[in-house]
């Protein structure tokens, strides 16, 4: 199955551990070495209306992706990562 990244925007991530729903994926990220996909990012959901920015990003690797389905991509979800992100206020008063 090919798949574009348009299409893997519109894909549901949910882990295969609990049923989880871990959000839709919002951007990947590229090895431009290599030209390889090494994960995809789930951007946190929105805290406050988005006044106190948003929750942390949950960074798959490639490697823990299962399926790719139709609708929908299954994760091994003990090896979800996530990374820090600041939230509206604090990169208002001191950037």
């Amino acid at each position: 199955m090919n798949c574009k990244l348009s299409d893997l925007r519109r894909k549901e991530v949910i882990s295969m551990r609990d049923g989880a729903r871990l959000g839709y994926v919002g951007d990947v990220e590229l090895d431009t070495e290599t030209a390889q996909l090494v994960s995809i990012v789930i951007y946190g959901k929105m805290r406050w209306l988005g006044i106190l920015g948003r929750e942390d990003d949950i960074v798959v690797r490639w490697d823990d992706i299962q399926i790719i389905g139709e609708e929908t991509i299954l994760v091994k979800s003990g090896i979800i990562h996530h990374r820090r992100k600041r939230n509206a206020l604090s990169s208002f008063f001191w950037e």
